[in-house]
């Protein structure tokens, strides 16, 4: 565990993030879903799925493939439409301004999102020029220091592993340190470093008052990150947990019964 981190929120006596590590007066929804439901055709990806996503904290999304924590990351993320229900993000209703929605959130799809034939730094300098960041070289830096992508800023990322890729992408989605950072898978593939680092990321997030959704297949890193969990399973929600009643062995006894 990273009770010792500098970076890190202090860890409660059952493990996992302690929240009571935030100021409950700066705790309000940055984000609101009330009975949210996403059709493709006859298939309902998310069915009914509430949740509610406050400042400073940090929420893991969990379930097998299929559960629906993609198509509502993407929901959030302004890039899909709801087909029913409400979605506010810092109190803006996605349906009516999604534009505005992608301005607060920084999103780090589970896959793709990368130009194949431009660098690290170019995809940073577009970001900044797009939401009209001045004085962001040096987070610019810090940000490929830290992820270990410093020595490959201005190689294209067509050449990347698997694992680079999702590193710059935590790298983008936090760049412009959004009000809701929204982690699609963001463990899978990375070394222990990157592990680190995005660990690093939600935490400075939640410190300066962002919420943190963070959908991952990696319970116990889930866990370590997130004071909570929803544990979805076939587009719905079928528990909603405190970090530590899903931690260890005892853990993933009630996480495996949640999912059969």
């Amino acid at each position: 565990m990273r009770n010792s981190d500098t970076h890190s929120p202090p860890l409660g006596e059952n493990g996992g993030v302690d929240d009571t590590s935030s100021d409950p007066g700066d705790r309000q929804a940055r984000v609101d879903i009330r009975g949210l439901w996403v059709r493709f055709g006859a298939v309902a990806a998310v069915r009914g799925i509430d949740l509610t996503a406050e400042a400073g904290r940090a929420t893991a999304l969990l379930g097998r493939n299929g559960a629906g924590k993609s198509t509502t990351m993407r929901v959030l993320a302004g890039v899909i439409p709801p087909t029913e229900g409400l979605v506010l993000v810092d109190g803006i209703d996605v349906r009516e301004d999604a534009l505005a929605v992608k301005r607060l959130t920084g999103y780090c799809p589970d896959v793709g999102g990368l130009v194949p034939r431009a660098t690290p730094w170019e995809h940073l300098q577009l970001s900044a020029r797009l939401r009209r960041l001045v004085d962001w070289e040096d987070r610019a830096h810090d940000l490929l220091e830290r992820f270990e992508l410093g020595d490959v800023a201005h190689r294209v990322t067509s050449g990347f592993s698997h694992g680079m890729g999702r590193r710059l992408s935590v790298v983008l989605a936090t760049f412009h340190e959004p009000s809701v950072l929204l982690l699609d898978e963001p463990f899978d593939g990375v070394d222990p470093l990157g592990v680190e680092a995005t660990l690093e990321v939600i935490a400075d997030a939640r410190a300066r008052g962002a919420a943190v959704l963070v959908s991952t297949h990696l319970r116990d890193l889930a866990m370590e990150a997130c004071e909570t969990a929803l544990v979805l399973r076939g587009g719905a929600t079928v528990a909603e947990l405190h970090a530590h009643e899903l931690l260890g062995e005892e853990g993933a006894g009630v996480y495996r019964a949640l999912l059969d």
